[in-house]
């Protein structure tokens, strides 16, 4: 049987046996081009012997963790789960001018200083470029390698001269293959790139960061296919306009998906939050209405954050409800909730809900606190400041339980909150400290009785 030829899309990877004018999958024009593809053999003239399947049984000396190679940072090594995995790919993603690439060029020398040979590839910015942000930054170091380069083909050739421990490729959005037609960053282009590097990660056991860039709709440029290849996958979060960052884990095979760190932008490039709740907090205003904290925990790391809400009149048929850093889902219903159950006419009046410094979480104990800081708003009712909330709330208005509790006390307490309202079903599982006063309620009603008497929490 001799070569056949099939016709790909050079802007989506869609395949068709024929060509055609206009992509059925992402409807551009003229973007099919042709490529051979070789027969497959025949299974029966493989001469080769195939291998047997074997029962999983694991073995006395390959029954220990898997090594890890340590960055020296703290909060990234906590990010990883106790550090890198050789062998694996760890995808970093960000708007532009988040600081992906100053921060993996810091990551870059500190495992070259602790670990041995590190090759850079710089596919966006010239040498010149990557050397000033490297004096800017304090960075010497012999064993970090630096490659100019846009081709995948140039980039395995140095990796087979240098065997370093680790590639950083900055982005793959700029690499491309000469194997594949199509300008880079192109879906078939990036994944051929990543695809390539992944054979020679596994092989070889060392470690490949990249850089992906984010879309506006807010996910990673390129196909899908790319972060099912990864095995970690983290986020950069937080405007530009302000100095600190949040750097999410959205997927890791070999530790949590719960983490973040909170890191600050200077001029000696992305530094650690030391004490992240007081950071967060460090410009509340107690004294205005709509305005509670919430102890929040993202992995190990409990948190401290401040929720504002401002209810105020609006177009009676067709009032605003925004939401930053929640779940607009949950919010909603908290909203209905407090109308339904609570009898607050929220239906005619604008509502809007923020988690203050950049923070976003999604987690379900966050309902009680948004349910203070709207009733507060609407009341025009100044919360105490040392004042904490958690809980979950459900449809039916009942306060419910949520998960590492203590932690949670702990964290409040050790910023100095005094009063913690949370759900009446937790209060035999904390230990309550002598400064602070816990407050068990188990109904959005008597929330509201709470605070529309004025007697404190």
């Amino acid at each position: 049987m001799g070569k056949r030829t099939i016709f790909t899309c050079i802007n989506c990877s869609c395949e068709s046996p024929k060509w055609l004018g206009k992509c059925p999958t992402c409807g551009q024009w003229n973007t099919f081009v042709e490529q051979a593809v070789a027969p497959t053999p025949a299974a029966r003239r493989s001469s080769q012997p195939r291998e047997l399947a074997a029962p999983l049984v694991a073995e006395a000396e390959e029954n220990r963790a898997a090594p890890r190679m340590a960055i020296g940072r703290p909060e990234m090594d906590r990010l990883f789960g106790g550090g890198v995995v050789p062998g694996s790919l760890v995808l970093l993603g960000g708007e532009p001018g988040a600081g992906k690439s100053t921060l993996l060029l810091q990551i870059a020398a500190l495992l070259a200083k602790k670990h041995g040979r590190i090759l850079y590839v710089s596919a966006e910015e010239s040498l010149t470029q990557v050397r000033l942000r490297a004096a800017r930054l304090g960075i010497s170091t012999p064993e970090l390698f630096l490659l100019p380069t846009d081709q995948i083909e140039a980039v395995r050739e140095e990796v087979a001269r240098l065997n370093p421990i680790a590639v950083v490729l900055d982005s793959i959005q700029t690499l491309k293959t000469t194997d594949h037609p199509g300008l880079p960053g192109t879906p078939l282009q990036v994944r051929e790139v990543v695809q390539s590097m992944m054979g020679l990660v596994k092989e070889q056991g060392m470690i490949c960061f990249l850089v992906g860039h984010i879309t506006k709709s807010g996910n990673l440029a390129g196909p899908k296919l790319i972060e099912h290849l990864v095995d970690v996958v983290l986020y950069f979060e937080g405007d530009r306009r302000y100095p600190y960052r949040v750097l999410r884990v959205v997927k890791n095979r070999f530790g949590s998906t719960q983490e973040i760190a909170l890191l600050s932008m200077d001029d000696q490039g992305l530094t650690p939050v030391q004490n992240p709740s007081s950071y967060l907090l460090a410009e509340r205003c107690p004294q205005q209405s709509g305005t509670v904290v919430t102890p929040i925990v993202e992995g190990s790391l409990p948190l401290l954050v401040e929720i504002q809400a401002l209810v105020t009149t609006g177009n009676p048929g067709n009032p605003r409800r925004l939401v930053s850093g929640l779940d607009y889902q949950r919010v909603a219903m908290v909203l209905a909730v407090l109308e339904r159950r609570g009898g607050l006419p929220l239906s005619n009046r604008e509502v809007y809900v923020s988690v203050i410094g950049g923070v976003r979480t999604e987690e379900p104990a966050c309902d009680l606190a948004v349910a203070l800081a709207v009733a507060s708003s609407f009341y025009d009712l100044p919360l105490p400041a040392d004042l904490a909330a958690f809980g979950e709330i459900g449809l039916t208005g009942e306060i419910r339980r949520v998960s590492s509790a203590q932690r949670r006390l702990e964290e409040a307490a050790k910023h100095g909150y005094q009063y913690l309202v949370m759900p009446k079903g937790l209060l035999g599982e904390v230990v309550q400290g002598k400064q602070m006063r816990i407050q068990g309620i188990d109904s959005i009603q008597q929330l509201l009785a709470i605070l529309t008497k004025k007697k404190g929490v």
